[in-house]
């Protein structure tokens, strides 16, 4: 973040492939290729990890920390590669363009990846041999694991058979031979996420496009990492949660947030050094540019909520070791381009350990305007080049939707206010993307459906509601080349052009 410059999100689902949902193939180099016409130098994206159906298909739920999630593997690059044929890719459902049907796709998907393993041959294959020595720190766990939760019809590790939930010596032995294939399958698949992965990556960053990566805090309970590591995290003897994490009734929710991951013991985690999250952030360093932490304040004092509740306004705040968790890290990785959410209740220790590692934190537009004093700190005038300034995140509605379902009159009103005129209402998102462009941050992300003015209908979450979300889809027809000049336009005049 040491020039101006600007970027779109858009996670990777969102993608217009023709396989019913976005993925790592032709239209994931037609966006870069886009990105580049319209001088962006940042692709953020949503966590890349695993996604359970259990939880919405939510990218922040995930069964790991390191995996890659496999329905974002292109069938077109599989045909390129030699492991299907244009006729294996037959029939193609009639998949939503818009949207993503995400049984259809794990359905479709699993039919077509299991046709391209059996003409795999491992053996030899020096490419597939040093991913799985590269990765070997928690490839194997995690494609055991994956293996025993299908075995056992998908149901949580802390009820699987004692032995296995215990991770006994041998009983971990006899499973990694009784299901060789089954474990060979998933670690064939996590090759072709990575592979395909390194690819996009390589070809983005020949184009000056960094990616900008998202890294949740909390890892889920049902995942490889907590059967893995059961004693880095609040379980009880039974190896279940006796702490959940979320936050506290807020401006999303009147009841908090009840997200269900378990906490860590961060005590534990110290004794050797947080070896597991400084093995989980060079992880993520090597497949993004940047880095943005989400939930950064939880790293200084996190909400413990008991486990036995059903909602998040039973908790309290706890400590964590922040200094001294950064300080180890920052050691391991000087110069860490590592970015701070820190949306939210955020208290003095959290912008003093922000201040002290020198970490930009983020701005978002739609919550300035409530304000008519002009210290509102998401105001343009009072942003500071170290910060990422959004109009909305993956967990605001869209500009137009908030301008016609949430916005206030008072609202509106200091809004008008402060642009010194009163636009229509369908010029709402061009108005918030200027404002963000000749901001003095250093570094501007605007959501795709801000680009394209899309409305409600193209929200990507709405928090504490946990179905329909995570859907949307950018049509093809709509990544114009007027849009691209557009925002190329706009970057030049802002100084944030590549």
């Amino acid at each position: 973040m040491k020039e101006r410059g600007s970027g779109i999100l858009l996670p990777i689902t969102a993608l217009p492939a023709q396989y019913g949902i976005g993925d790592l193939g032709h239209a994931a180099y037609a966006f870069a290729d886009f990105l580049a016409g319209a001088r962006q130098r940042y692709w953020q994206i949503l966590p890349l990890n695993p996604v359970d159906p259990a939880f919405g298909s939510s990218p922040y739920h995930s069964t790991s920390a390191f995996a890659g999630n496999v329905y974002l593997i292109s069938p077109d690059r599989m045909v390129e590669m030699g492991l299907l044929t244009r006729d294996d890719l037959e029939p193609l459902p009639a998949f939503p363009r818009d949207c993503v049907d995400y049984p259809a796709v794990i359905t479709y998907k699993n039919r077509i990846f299991r046709k391209a393993y059996t003409r795999f041959t491992p053996a030899g294959n020096k490419g597939y041999e040093q991913f799985c020595e590269r990765h070997k720190s928690w490839l194997e766990v995690f494609a055991l694991f994956v293996t025993l939760k299908t075995h056992f019809g998908g149901g949580v590790w802390g009820e699987w058979p004692a032995d296995l939930r215990d991770r006994n010596l041998s009983a971990m032995q006899k499973a990694a031979k009784q299901f060789a294939d089954p474990i060979g399958y998933e670690t064939f698949l996590q090759y072709l996420f990575f592979t395909q992965w390194a690819d996009l990556k390589s070809y983005c960053n020949q184009r000056r496009i960094s990616f900008f990566g998202d890294m949740p805090i909390y890892v889920d309970y049902d995942s490889a990492d907590v059967w893995e590591f059961p004693e880095m995290f609040k379980l009880d003897g039974a190896k279940r949660p006796t702490a959940v994490a979320g936050v506290p009734p807020d401006y999303f929710s009147e009841t908090g947030q009840r997200w269900g991951n378990p906490l860590y013991r961060w005590e534990v985690l110290q004794r050797n050094g947080y070896e597991w999250w400084m093995r989980r952030m060079a992880h993520n360093l090597e497949l993004f540019d940047m880095v943005r932490i989400d939930h950064f304040r939880g790293f200084v004092g996190y909400w413990e909520i008991p486990a036995d509740r059903k909602n998040a306004i039973e908790g309290a705040w706890v400590e964590a070791p922040a200094e001294d968790f950064f300080s180890v890290l920052t050691a391991r990785f000087p110069g860490a381009p590592i970015v701070a959410e820190d949306l939210g209740i955020i208290t003095s220790d959290v912008k003093e350990i922000m201040d002290r590692f020198a970490f930009p934190g983020m701005k978002v537009l739609l919550f300035a305007f409530d304000d008519e004093q002009g210290q509102n700190p998401y105001l343009p005038h009072n942003h500071v080049e170290n910060c990422v300034l959004y109009t909305g995140t993956h967990d605001n509605n869209t500009a137009r939707g908030w301008f016609a379902n949430e916005a206030s009159p008072e609202v509106k009103r200091n809004f008008f206010r402060y642009l010194g005129r009163e636009p229509e209402a369908d010029a709402i998102h061009r108005e918030l993307i200027r404002l963000a462009m000749m901001s003095v941050a250093k570094t501007v992300i605007i959501p795709m459906q801000d680009v394209l003015g899309l409305g409600e209908e193209a929200r990507m979450n709405r928090p504490s509601v946990t179905d329909g979300n995570w859907k949307w889809r950018v049509l093809p027809e709509q990544l114009a080349p007027r849009i691209a000049t557009a925002l190329a336009e706009m970057a030049a005049v802002y100084g944030r052009s590549k």
